[in-house]
């Protein structure tokens, strides 16, 4: 599905660079794509997909912890924890002070 979506963002975007029809026609295929943004099922279903997401990674971070378990140098275990930690505790900025907002 992710490459499906991909290749039709693709094909839009070179469909728009490539076009001959100019500003008109992009200004009108930016107001459908807002549109299409901006409907409450896409928000919902995007929402819902990225939380899944969240849940399968979750997941499969789990699996690979049981089966990896104290394979994993104790430098990197202890990275991880870290950054999960500050994760849980809300703060999302790194070491240097910025964050990814």
């Amino acid at each position: 599905m992710r490459y499906r979506l991909t290749f039709v963002a693709g094909l839009a975007l070179g469909y728009v660079l490539g076009t001959k029809a100019g500003r008109e026609r992009y200004e009108q295929l930016m107001k459908s794509a807002r549109q299409v943004a901006q409907n409450p099922a896409v928000r919902n279903t995007a929402e819902t997909a990225a939380q899944q997401s969240r849940q399968f990674a979750g997941k499969a971070y789990h699996a690979v912890s049981d089966r990896v378990g104290d394979h994993v140098p104790d430098s990197v275990a202890q990275r991880v924890r870290t950054l999960r930690e500050r994760n849980t505790n809300g703060s999302r900025s790194d070491d240097w002070g910025t964050s990814d907002t």
